[in-house]
């Protein structure tokens, strides 16, 4: 099998690329193709569907990842599921348990939810990081963090004694990749794509 990644920007590039390897069979190939972010990706995502609907074998399957960023989650998936109908392509929702081509997901409310789902990983990446984090009401659902998720992140590792200069993402995504648990994370959005890769 071989799976087409179409990625909103360069940190779920990077994250992806350290990641996949570590979940994904030894016998599936994959391509990551980020884009200049996500309006640019669903601007281009239907003409990128019908090109893919014109030439891929049975064995490709294309995942579609964007952030939320505080959109309407229904409404954004809604978007992503016309832009594959519109090309032909069977999606994961509306195959339910048949044969699907296209799997669509949204990192909830952005990739750095995913990051705070696990904080044990991010506490042993980052040193300095309290323990006590993981308990706090603003933390204990990483899909809802109030005032943005990156900015959220961004303090606590810099209370922490990092990134004095500002969040570098591609970096933190590059770490994370490498140590995040699949079988271990509080954020929802996470598990859902998790799954989802799975029943690719």
């Amino acid at each position: 099998m071989h799976i087409e990644m179409l990625l909103e920007e360069p940190s779920t590039e990077a994250f992806l690329h350290g990641f996949l390897p570590r979940i994904l069979p030894d016998t599936t190939s994959w391509r990551l193709i980020p884009f200049q972010g996500k309006s640019d990706l669903l601007s281009k995502l239907e003409d990128r569907l019908k090109g893919y609907a014109a030439w891929i074998p049975e064995d490709f399957r294309i995942v579609v990842l964007v952030d939320e960023d505080r959109e309407n989650c229904q409404q954004l998936k809604a978007k992503m599921e016309a832009a594959a109908i519109a090309a032909n392509l069977v999606t994961k929702s509306a195959a339910g348990d048949g044969a699907f081509t296209v799997l669509n997901r949204i990192a909830v409310e952005e990739l750095e939810a995913w990051f705070l789902g696990d904080i044990e990983v991010l506490r042993s990446a980052y040193r300095g990081i309290p323990a006590s984090l993981a308990s706090r009401a603003q933390f204990r659902d990483p899909d809802a963090v109030a005032g943005g998720t990156w900015e959220a992140l961004e303090r606590v590792l810099q209370r922490a004694g990092h990134f004095s200069s500002g969040l570098r993402k591609i970096e933190l995504a590059r770490t994370m990749a490498l140590h995040l648990n699949p079988d271990n994370n509080e954020s929802r959005s996470f598990n859902y794509f998790i799954n989802g890769l799975k029943s690719l």
